[in-house]
């Protein structure tokens, strides 16, 4: 730690108290340590605590410039080798994740290129929340490192995970952790179909499915927080596009196929959560279907096998298929990694309650074509979304190369 030149960020959190630790560990180990404080951690800790621990001067204004050849935030964003946040709450992490700088410390993070950690200390519950858990992913994709927060009885009473790491748990981070890494996908394309696909019998009448599409949005947004260019190719739904990711919205089964076609041999991945219709009506009809006495019979005939299509063209691309099953998981995913030439595939159960089509949590099992699997809980489609793209990332990094000659 001698000689490395640290900002220590300081938020409003009764753990502030140990970052007061921290500042002095790090200045006893030879650090250079400059301590920024937001207004919220003021009102548990003075700067002037920080200053007679770090022999140094402590920031809390933005436009407090006391050497007017320099802009400050940018200046000590320049000097430091390393940032830590600790305390950082859910507000300075959501600032974060979503490029606010309303202050000297959120201005400094978005203009340091030096390698970032953040030491979370919050509630329970917010540290759980979907919005707090989305920013953590979201910085995690960008290479901002996290410090994991430890379970016990927090100030506020509850008892769970969102107490902050000790100052001598932080301190040994900063001196042998790694630098964070890039977003893997970085300059990859990456395709994703989400959604049901709805086959017309009449203008007033289709078959469909109970496909919502939350998984392929989740997906998507996974993969466009690792960097990648994302196209989403989605059935009818209501949800919001993901931000940053181009969407192209299709109906049928052969519309969707249409859709990916053209740009399949310009992709790096394809994760295909859309839930295809198997079976499209023979004849549609131009006009609404009267009822009449007695029953009526609809001849189908089976869709395109878009998945199937996609594998037996698979040249580079990495190929991800779902597979939503009622019975033997395993047997059928296995069955379809080989048949539809994939790399790996998800399944779920969508017979068990609260989980899978329209639900907002699911339960996966994901297989490889080595015949390896892996059990996921019950847990957000965000979260698994996540889990995924992080099983996905051997096959863009060191014997990913390897893993994807021999699916080929």
């Amino acid at each position: 730690m001698k000689d490395r030149n640290i900002i220590l960020g300081v938020t409003g959190g009764i753990a502030a108290f140990k970052a007061a630790a921290l500042a002095s560990k790090l200045h006893q180990a030879g650090a250079n340590v400059k301590v920024i404080m937001t207004e919220g951690a003021r009102e548990f800790i003075t700067p002037l605590t920080f200053q007679a621990l770090t022999r140094d001067r402590v920031y809390i204004d933005t436009f407090s410039e006391e050497e007017v050849d320099k802009v400050a935030h940018i200046d000590v964003a320049d000097w430091a080798d390393n940032v830590v946040v600790a305390p950082a709450t859910a507000d300075l992490i959501g600032k974060y994740a979503n490029g606010i700088a309303d202050d000297m410390l959120t201005t400094t993070l978005l203009a340091t290129r030096a390698p970032v950690y953040i030491a979370p200390a919050m509630n329970v519950n917010m540290f759980e929340h979907p919005a707090v858990v989305e920013n953590i992913h979201k910085l995690e994709a960008r290479g901002v490192g996290f410090i994991e927060p430890g379970s016990g009885y927090l100030a506020c009473g509850w008892i769970g995970k969102g107490r902050m790491a000790e100052p001598e748990d932080i301190f040994a981070f900063l001196e042998n952790g790694k630098p964070p890494s890039l977003p893997y996908l970085k300059g990859k394309k990456v395709l994703v179909s989400a959604g049901p696909t709805r086959e017309i019998i009449d203008p007033v009448r289709f078959l469909s499915n109970r496909s919502s599409g939350k998984t392929g949005f989740a997906v998507a947004q996974a993969a466009q927080a690792q960097g990648a260019e994302v196209t989403l190719v989605t059935g009818p739904t209501e949800l919001p596009t993901p931000p940053g990711v181009r969407r192209i919205d299709v109906t049928s089964a052969q519309d969707m196929l249409d859709a990916i076609a053209p740009l399949y041999d310009d992709v790096d991945l394809v994760i295909k959560t859309a839930a295809v219709a198997d079976y499209t009506p023979d004849e549609t009809f131009p006009h609404k279907v009267k009822k009449s006495d007695g029953d009526l019979s609809i001849h189908m005939v089976r869709t395109v096998d878009i998945l199937g299509e996609l594998g037996r063209r698979k040249d580079k691309q990495i190929l991800v298929g779902f597979a939503a099953e009622t019975e033997n998981l395993a047997q059928y995913a296995e069955k379809k990694i080989q048949e539809k030439n994939l790399d790996m595939i998800v399944a779920n159960n969508v017979n068990e309650k609260g989980i899978g089509f329209a639900s907002d949590d699911n339960q996966i099992t994901i297989f490889r074509r080595d015949h390896e699997s892996i059990e996921y809980e019950k847990q957000s489609k965000e979260d698994l979304a996540h889990h995924l793209l992080e099983e996905i990332r051997p096959f863009f990094e060191g014997d990913g190369e390897r893993v994807r000659e021999n699916h080929r």
